[in-house]
């Protein structure tokens, strides 16, 4: 690969966009210091003054992804503190769909990590859970969310704008046994072929069941 003069110093900054840049384009997996460096048109051992190592490198990818998603503020109540963060959340994770299976799994999170963390607990332990009750509604929330983005990446259309869900659901409408099947055939009929369809429409009424049963945790604790 020829490589490219760079104009500017490359610094700790470039090299974790770069790293993002990579991984965005083909997951996790395909992070190393020599794909990174052919992004940024350099030699791989200059990587080294800036980052100590591929785990430093995931840790603070990581880290990048945590810092953006909106944390919650602390100046309203906590179902809509937690509602925003969680819409932000999927937002963030449906860019860095390789990011899920990390979000949790490094052994030395960084400040943006540690600060979403702590604010997020501290949003809800402030208004009446108790420390149980508030790591209980972080794991089902967060579960919820990465699960969610998951599944949305996998489906055979888009499930923001619903292109493409009228060829799936009527392909597989016409290949199904609608007396064997009468109730799938009526999603598929009177829900997923509707005008107004969207996928993504669940997932806010998915996360307002979570906040209503959280809600009566917090109540009973």
């Amino acid at each position: 690969m020829t490589r490219t003069n760079r104009r500017t110093p490359l610094s700790r900054q470039a090299v974790l966009e770069a790293a993002v840049s990579v991984a965005d384009e083909n997951g996790v997996a395909a992070v190393s210091m020599r794909r990174i460096a052919e992004k940024l048109g350099v030699e791989a051992m200059s990587l080294y003054h800036h980052v100590r190592n591929k785990e430093d490198v995931l840790d603070a990818l990581v880290d990048l992804v945590f810092a953006e998603i909106e944390l919650p503020s602390a100046d309203i109540g906590w179902r809509m503190a937690m509602r925003d963060r969680a819409v932000s959340a999927r937002q963030v994770l449906a860019r860095h769909v390789w990011a899920i299976s990390m979000m949790d799994s490094r052994a030395r999170p960084g400040p943006a990590t540690l600060r979403h963390h702590d604010t997020v607990l501290g949003s809800l332990r402030n208004d009446g859970f108790s420390l149980v009750a508030a790591a209980h509604a972080i794991s089902v929330l967060d579960s919820y969310v990465y699960g969610f983005v998951m599944q949305e990446h996998a489906l055979p259309f888009d499930a923001a704008t619903g292109a493409g869900v009228q060829e799936v659901a009527g392909g597989i409408l016409q290949q199904l046994p609608t007396d064997e099947f009468p109730h799938f055939t009526e999603m598929i009929i009177h829900h997923a072929l509707q005008p107004d369809y969207s996928y993504a429409d669940e997932f806010e009424v998915g996360l307002d069941l979570i906040l209503d049963g959280l809600d009566r945790l917090r109540r009973q604790t």
